[in-house]
């Protein structure tokens, strides 16, 4: 087996991310990671896709909660709040010490990339994770009265307000991190892990010059739907597609995939699905897609890469 470059945001992706990691070597797989909903918390750089998967990849995540580290405690969050800090995007004890070390090493000139390099390798995961860039790329959520950063959307408001379009602020400037374009040209296949379509896979995708890396790539290209009898998995994908006016199924995300895709990865809950999807120009693979444990996420990963191996 040859290189492998997966494609991915947080939970969803991280999820398929762990099951590749038990069935290819180090070198066989590196993750590059959306950083467009990056953002500064109390002073500190979070980078919560990329720390979904170091956390997945270390086995450190909350079991309930996909995110953060299991077992962590939120004594700091308490006293903050005590102090008069809005604490409303919860950072526990244990993640706050990736934040800290992270805008320590930017604080003293060290990029994105290689502070990620550095926490992966003292968290001991052996695959390279990648920040798609190491320059600022912030995706807005455009609602009908006023425009927020994505974590004021999904966290402090719950995705509760209506979106009409999304936005990401730098992608027009940013470069693709070096290690990026690298992984991309050794890659034999590239993985779009089962991420929101509407703020995941997106940004990763519309940095320059990714797309057009992406559909000349001499191997395959395999995404996977994140969508299941017209449900999101996780997260708030299916209520954006719904109000950007776009099919909530697995057809609608394979649209967003039309020119990049050659498969097309599918739930058997959604088989009758599978026509349509051929129809945009992909092949389709029916199996099951929903990951609740770790047998689960090996047995997708299995799956895929026996797609690329064929």
């Amino acid at each position: 087996m040859h290189k492998v470059i997966a494609l991915a945001g947080g939970v969803g992706g991280a999820k398929l991310v762990f099951g590749l990691s038990k069935i290819l070597k180090p070198q066989e797989l590196s993750v590059v990671v959306n950083t467009a909903d990056d953002d500064m918390f109390h002073g500190l750089h979070v980078s919560p896709d990329v720390d979904t998967v170091m956390y997945a990849l270390a086995g450190l995540t909350n079991k309930t909660t996909g995110w953060g580290i299991e077992g962590d405690t939120f004594i700091t969050l308490s006293a903050l709040q005590r102090l008069g800090e809005d604490t409303w995007f919860q950072l526990g004890d244990l993640d706050l010490a990736t934040h800290i070390k992270r805008t320590s090493m930017l604080n003293n000139g060290k990029s994105l990339t290689e502070a990620t390099q550095n926490l992966s390798k003292s968290l001991g995961i052996l695959h390279d994770v990648i920040p798609m860039s190491d320059d600022p790329v912030k995706t807005i959520a455009i609602t009908e009265t006023e425009e927020l950063d994505f974590q004021d959307y999904f966290v402090r408001q719950k995705c509760e307000p209506v979106i009409k379009g999304v936005r990401f602020d730098g992608i027009n400037t940013a470069k693709p991190s070096q290690q990026f374009i690298d992984n991309m040209s050794q890659s034999e296949a590239i993985i779009i892990c089962p991420s929101n379509p509407v703020v995941s896979i997106p940004p990763i995708i519309e940095l320059p010059g990714i797309k057009e890396l992406i559909s000349n790539h001499p191997g395959k290209t395999i995404g996977v739907s994140p969508i299941v009898s017209k449900q999101a998995l996780k997260g708030p994908a299916a209520k954006m597609m719904r109000e950007l006016q776009e099919d909530v199924s697995s057809i609608g995300v394979a649209k967003r995939y039309v020119g990049i895709c050659d498969w097309f990865v599918i739930d058997k809950a959604d088989s009758e699905e599978a026509g349509a999807i051929e129809k945009l120009g992909m092949n389709v693979h029916i199996t099951s897609t929903i990951m609740n444990s770790s047998e689960d996420k090996i047995s997708l990963a299995n799956e895929v890469v026996n797609l690329i191996k064929n």
